[in-house]
């Protein structure tokens, strides 16, 4: 069932905060998001993995992989664009971003980067740590 859909949020404030964050640290991914995801899922075109689906209520979950740099994946996750679609309702609801911890943080202080990754001010040393080392197991 192809057709027009409207996207919604689920909580707009904390989403748009989180898809700002994604635009300032992960610009690859924040346009990958704009002009190719968010049209897609306008035109019905359902991208990504199906999570779980709803008989009853006619819903399906899915889960978008976003593209980034691999350095950034190892050390926080993939990042991900999780939505429900409402096909009696002609709804995409937009559920989440994740990972929410670093993007919430990048939203609430300034980040800074080392070797061109962004670390969080609460867990500094550890993500420093987590980056050097696989720096090195990367030259090996």
């Amino acid at each position: 069932m192809k057709g027009r859909f409207l996207l919604d949020y689920l909580d707009e404030n904390n989403f748009k905060k989180l898809e700002r964050s994604l635009k300032k640290y992960n610009m690859m991914a924040y346009k990958k998001l704009m002009f190719d995801f968010y049209p897609s899922l306008r035109k019905g075109d359902f991208l990504g993995e199906l999570v779980s689906i709803n008989k009853h209520e006619q819903t399906e979950n899915y889960e978008l992989q976003l593209p980034t740099d691999n350095l950034f994946v190892k050390v926080y996750g993939k990042v991900k664009l999780s939505y429900t679609v409402y096909k009696d309702q002609n709804v995409v609801m937009l559920t989440g971003l994740e990972p929410k911890d670093i993007l919430m943080d990048g939203h609430k202080s300034e980040l800074t980067a080392y070797k061109g990754i962004m670390i969080s001010k609460a867990n500094a040393q550890k993500e420093m740590f987590k980056i050097d080392l696989l720096s090195r197991l990367e030259d090996k």
